[in-house]
């Protein structure tokens, strides 16, 4: 059973997280221990269901709910790798923090949505003007609402901003506090199933279908820390790809671990705009994060200008570049 941890004890160390070793390691390979990020159900889960789990290291996991705070996380010397969307990098950039993305992962944009009532007369993104949209601040949901906005002939300016998280969100929108609602994941085609609600536009063509793998920047300074984050990527690689070939199987692993109907997570699998996998940095992946942060600069939630090069390292190329 995944352990869950407090953002205060792992920003204190990580003391108490999940520790995933494999019996009969020389002490010199079971000395090097890599703390990963996880989220609820998804990369302990994976990696045991897809056999990756004999490392050569020890590995332990962290849960997290958000990118950002990995970021956080990281930046404190508590996590060593995590996963995440092009917009924590963003943030990270303009702080300074001390993050590299070593990977870029593909990943679904068709679970990323304007939702609107069903009985919404709200039929496209113009007819957004001067209503109430809720969305999650400093996240995708903000970027590709921005970006909906903007080739509707429409900003920010033009409709009531709501920020919100999930949960509220979902409050506000079952109660008619909010007009439309910009949300990701399973509160998707749950909020459908209860409500009968509509997708008005998905962020599939607003988002790249881009996702991070970063990494603490002082674990790549160390040679053993940055071996065993190739291993771990390259296992990561190998999982998506055992996962991509037993959907219905996986799916019945990760409505289990994260109390979501199967049924719902099946069809989200089956639904996605890609499937998951694990790619070297390319000039377009960097291009891509620069569009995010220059947008972010235009929304005022970052100072400019942001160079978002230097986050990037690309040492784990070739290795990514190997079949799984």
């Amino acid at each position: 059973m995944p352990i869950i941890l407090s953002r205060r004890s792992l920003l204190a160390g990580g003391a108490g997280v999940l520790a995933l070793s494999v019996p009969g390691l020389s002490r010199a390979e079971a000395g090097v221990t890599l703390r990963a990020a996880k989220y609820k159900g998804r990369e302990d889960n994976l990696l045991r269901a897809a056999g990756q789990l004999d490392t050569p290291y020890t590995l332990s996991f962290g849960e997290f709910a958000s990118g950002n705070v990995i970021v956080e996380a990281m930046n404190a010397g508590a996590i060593d790798v995590g996963s995440m969307s092009e917009i924590p990098p963003v943030f990270a950039a303009a702080s300074g923090a001390r993050v590299k993305a070593v990977a870029i992962i593909a990943d679904d944009v068709n679970n990323q949505v304007i939702l609107v009532p069903k009985d919404s007369p709200i039929r496209a993104p113009s007819d957004l003007a001067g209503k109430r949209v809720g969305y999650v601040r400093a996240t995708t949901t903000q970027y590709y609402l921005a970006r909906i906005l903007k080739a509707a002939g429409l900003s920010f300016a033009d409709i009531t901003g709501v920020p919100l998280t999930p949960a509220d969100g979902r409050a506000a929108f079952d109660q008619g506090a909010i007009d439309a609602w910009a949300i990701y994941g399973y509160s998707v085609p749950i909020t459908i199933a209860a409500s009968g609600a509509r997708v008005l536009v998905t962020a599939n063509g607003y988002l790249s279908g881009n996702y991070i793998y970063a990494a603490r920047a002082e674990a790549l300074d160390d040679p053993a820390l940055s071996a065993a984050i190739g291993d771990y990527l390259l296992r990561i690689k190998r999982a998506w790809a055992w996962q991509q070939a037993h959907l219905e199987d996986w799916a019945t692993i990760f409505s289990g671990a994260i109390g979501v109907p199967r049924d719902i997570v099946l069809g989200q699998l089956r639904n996605a705009s890609q499937p998951n996998d694990l790619r070297p940095v390319t000039d377009d992946a960097v291009a891509s994060v620069q569009a995010v942060a220059d947008t972010f600069i235009e929304l005022g939630l970052v100072p400019g200008p942001i160079d978002v090069a230097p986050l990037f390292d690309r040492r784990y190329g070739d290795l990514l570049a190997k079949s799984a």
